[in-house]
């Protein structure tokens, strides 16, 4: 009989230590974030560290949760899709359009049968531009134009060949232009060489592997108009919005240029309590000032165009502090 007590009694004592290891750390005022970003040379790392310091600087006087937390460099957009799918990661930065791949299961390899369904937004930062890249006395003018033409349409398996796919497919070249697959370095470099006659390249612009060789090598973009952008929209790809490059974007450019972009989305885990993650995003908008100071893409980063190209549904906590803004939420970014 005593034995069985005491066996009793150690299941109680664990099942304590369970329920007590699973309580929220923000019942005692604080919860640990890791963000994951990219590499140290890109946009989202010095945007993603500088935003874990405002939420450790300002977390607790501003919201009453202390918020612990750390950026850490990655592989971005599709590593960081995984890292908050297995809960590596509790928040990250990445384009909008792997963000919907991840969330639906569709389109990478990474994500069929492995779909990230507890990935939830919080905002839409800045445009990741879709640039078709030529040279500036290139006699290609046009999408249509890529027929026959070789053209470096991204690396392998990246977010940026599935994006030229789409795009040429709606253009109705896609399976008139010689296709390579390659990093936008080397892209560009064979671009300058003669070797390839246009490079896709989807980033912030202006893009420092385009810029470069701008430099000694003038370019173009190739313009992106509306009609493409609803056929793309009517194939169910949302993510995509218009944007217009100046014409001082790049040397060899002489007007502004329209085309499309994605957009880069501040996401989190559907784990993270509705409070934290309403800290989280109010204090997105009250210090994005130090975010513009270390980067201008954040200059991009509005309450006004929070929503704009936002392709998963919103944490419910992001939604509380949008709605006491006064912002409406459509009922496809609702959880």
């Amino acid at each position: 009989m005593k034995r069985f007590i005491s066996i009793g009694l150690v299941v109680v004592l664990l099942f304590a230590v369970v329920m007590a290891g699973c309580i929220s750390s923000t019942e005692t005022g604080t919860y640990s974030i890791t963000i994951y970003t990219g590499s140290t040379s890109g946009v989202y790392y010095p945007l993603g560290s500088t935003y874990a310091n405002i939420l450790q600087k300002y977390g607790k006087d501003e919201t009453g949760i202390k918020i612990d937390a750390k950026a850490v460099t990655s592989g971005a957009s599709v590593s960081n899709a995984q890292a908050i799918g297995d809960g590596r990661a509790q928040a990250a930065i990445m384009q909008n359009d792997v963000a919907y791949y991840a969330y639906n299961g569709v389109i990478l390899d990474a994500f069929k049968d492995n779909a990230v369904k507890n990935l939830r937004g919080i905002a839409a930062l800045y445009p990741e531009t879709i640039q078709f890249v030529v040279k500036a006395d290139s006699d290609i003018k046009t999408l249509q134009d890529l027929t026959g033409k070789k053209v470096a349409v991204g690396a392998a398996g990246s977010g940026t060949a599935v994006a030229a796919q789409q795009i040429l497919e709606a253009a109705g070249v896609w399976d008139q232009v010689d296709k390579v697959y390659l990093s936008f370095t080397e892209a560009t470099q064979q671009l300058k060489l003669g070797q390839i006659d246009a490079a896709v390249i989807v980033s912030g612009a202006p893009t420092p592997a385009v810029d470069q060789i701008a430099v000694q090598t003038p370019v173009r973009i190739l313009p992106i108009g509306e009609d493409i952008l609803q056929k793309l929209h009517d194939k169910g790809y949302i993510f995509y919005v218009s944007q217009t490059l100046p014409k001082d974007t790049y040397n060899g450019m002489t007007q502004d240029t329209p085309t499309l972009a994605v957009k880069a989305i501040l996401v989190v885990s559907a784990d993270v309590p509705d409070e934290v993650v309403y800290a989280m995003t109010k204090l997105l908008f009250l210090h994005v000032d130090e975010l513009r100071q270390v980067h201008a893409k954040a200059h991009y980063i509005s309450l006004d165009t929070a929503l704009d190209g936002m392709s998963i549904p919103l944490h419910p906590g992001a939604i509380k502090y949008y709605e006491e803004q006064g912002k409406t939420i459509p009922d496809n970014l609702k959880p």
